[in-house]
């Protein structure tokens, strides 16, 4: 039987988030759980999609869902959910860029999936690294962004952020 806990996995782009993710899944599970949350946008995104699943292997069971994790049964799974960027996308792309109602429903989500008694690995990106954009809308997002990070590392057992493929564990 798993045991409750969360582990949140940060760092740039390519730097190997989710491969780190997906070698932590398997070294605790044979059969783990993908928890998948991009929207696919056109066919390029699709055949990405396609590629990844197809990467992964059989072992793994893969489940799509863009804004509401709490609905998937996941009890007793090791789960990772990649990742948090693309799924604080989804509410901040179908609220109108609305960062405070993004945020209310993603921590309100985020606190009902924790619920299940499950092995949960988020992967997120540390999006606010690189300056302040002089766009807007750039701005709120990387906003929403950083502060659902913090949330979900304020209730994780464990969080890692990887830089150059290399894990340092900062809780």
């Amino acid at each position: 039987m798993v045991n409750k806990h969360i582990v949140l996995i940060t760092g740039g782009q390519r730097s190997g988030k989710s491969n780190y993710a997906q070698q932590l899944a398997l070294s605790l599970s044979s059969h783990p759980t993908y928890l998948a949350t991009s929207r696919v946008w056109d066919e390029e995104f699709r055949q990405r999609v396609l590629r990844h699943q197809a990467d992964r292997g059989p072992e793994w069971t893969n489940i799509e869902e863009e804004k509401f994790l709490s609905q998937c049964e996941i009890e007793g799974r090791v789960v990772v959910i990649d990742c948090v960027t693309l799924w604080c996308t989804n509410f901040f792309f179908d609220n109108k860029g609305d960062r405070d109602q993004s945020l209310a429903e993603l921590k309100s989500e985020f606190d009902k999936l924790i619920q299940q008694n499950a092995y949960l690995i988020f992967v997120t990106n540390e999006i606010g690294l690189g300056g302040v954009s002089p766009d807007e809308i750039q701005r709120k997002f990387t906003d929403l962004q950083g502060w659902m990070n913090q949330y979900i590392a304020s209730k994780a057992n464990e969080v890692i952020l990887m830089v150059s493929g290399i894990p340092l564990k900062i809780k």
